[in-house]
């Protein structure tokens, strides 16, 4: 698998392990609620396109949300991907389950519109690896959460270390930050915008990628929203962009 490649897999796998408020990356510190269950399908295409060599990801996402607790969630996260590179003369794809993730998110302080969160998690080797689905190996990391809500704005941190264990020579440490904000505009209408970067799994490679997205919420009722966003690549290692839609069901 090319370096390019192996970048776009990872930037699609590490969302997969935060399972924001789609179409944000970054996280926010908010829980489910004790006994209560949010199911989300999400789909994501990225394209990269780079020394004549054309790639493009199609990944569908099913993640389960369950509230053990009034600040405490378990979050499961079963993704398929499709990858088609396509070169001068050439042109080869993959297909299948990528890795699945497992996630407890623990609030642990809540005041005055302020929240941290912890949100630990890991990935089982389910993909293949030698199709580019996978790492290979189980994977582990740890996020740190900030939710801030100053009216009319909402904004979120993250700070996240993942341990990239792989079979495909990736680097292994492998860091995150990310900042994003949200506005509603009218009612059941709320505008997002998320900024980020996180290390290079290129072991070849010192720049880091980097994106920024902005998309929509809209909230068809109380328990039903859909969403849309954007996202590009703010340098050359990142994805030079993605187009995201989703729809999360509250029970």
């Amino acid at each position: 698998m090319s370096g390019s490649v192996s970048t776009m897999v990872l930037v699609l796998l590490w969302p997969c392990m935060v399972f924001a408020s789609h179409p944000l990356i970054t996280d926010d510190a908010g829980t489910q609620g004790k006994g209560k269950l949010q199911l989300e399908v999400n789909g994501e295409y990225a394209h990269e396109d780079e020394d004549g060599v054309t790639e493009d990801a199609i990944e569908i996402a099913t993640m389960l949300s369950f509230g053990i607790g009034d600040n405490v969630d378990v979050v499961l996260g079963i993704p398929c991907r499709y990858i088609r590179v396509k070169a001068p003369g050439t042109a080869t794809g993959e297909k299948g389950l990528s890795d699945t993730s497992l996630e407890l998110k623990w609030r642990f302080y809540e005041k005055d519109g302020l929240s941290f969160a912890l949100k630990p998690g890991l990935t089982l080797p389910t993909g293949d690896e030698a199709k580019g689905l996978g790492a290979g190996k189980a994977t582990y990391g740890l996020f740190f959460i900030t939710t801030k809500e100053l009216e009319p704005w909402v904004f979120h941190l993250n700070l996240g270390y993942g341990r990239n264990e792989n079979k495909v020579d990736e680097r292994e440490e492998v860091w995150h930050a990310s900042l994003a904000s949200e506005r509603e505009l009218v009612k059941d209408l709320k505008a997002v915008a998320n900024i980020g970067i996180e290390r290079n799994s290129d072991r070849t490679s010192s720049t880091h990628p980097a994106f920024i997205l902005g998309g929509l919420i809209y909230s068809l009722s109380e328990g039903l929203d859909v969403d849309f966003g954007v996202k590009g690549g703010l340098n050359k290692p990142e994805t030079d962009y993605s187009i995201l839609a989703g729809a999360a069901l509250r029970f």
